[in-house]
């Protein structure tokens, strides 16, 4: 068994908006079985694959959430840090604050949502933070996670 990342080891940031702490009893049918923490575990077994430490989060505000963009942007420009995974829900469709603070700080993003936004929601098709996203993975459930993880560490490692 590997040993877990050192203290040393750049963090990937996992960020989630509105209602995903509500996963597993919110809409089954739609975002599957697994909670947050469920997705969590993930995220944090393939961060230690990589060799990455992984700080996980997820607010029900906006402005929280805007903060830890900064955050993270600040911790990549200081090498801490490789990216942000965000799944940002609803805000995903409403929040220039989000994009702004993004593209503000040069934020390496995966934007990750679990359902087909394109397939389910007439407004699906309109994310602010896609145009600023490194790259976007839609309708894979919990493992696109882990496709984002592995994204900004490839990233990473491109460098």
């Amino acid at each position: 068994m590997s040993q877990p990342p050192g203290a040393d080891a750049p963090t990937v940031y996992v960020l989630n908006g509105p209602n995903l702490n509500l996963l597993g009893s919110r809409e089954p049918e739609v975002y599957g079985s697994r909670t947050l923490q469920d997705v969590e575990a993930l995220c944090e077994a393939t961060a230690h694959r990589l060799g990455l430490a992984l700080d996980f989060r997820q607010s029900n505000h906006e402005g929280q959430l805007v903060d830890w963009i900064q955050e993270a942007g600040q911790a990549v420009r200081r090498g801490a840090a490789v990216g942000a995974v965000l799944n940002a829900g609803a805000y995903t469709h409403t929040s220039i604050a989000m994009r702004d603070a993004i593209s503000g700080v040069g934020l390496p993003v995966v934007e990750v949502h679990l359902s087909n936004l394109h397939a389910r929601k007439p407004f699906g098709d309109h994310s602010y933070l896609s145009a600023v996203a490194t790259g976007v993975i839609v309708g894979l459930g919990a493992n696109g996670y882990t496709y984002a993880i592995q994204a900004l560490s490839d990233l990473r490692d491109r460098e």
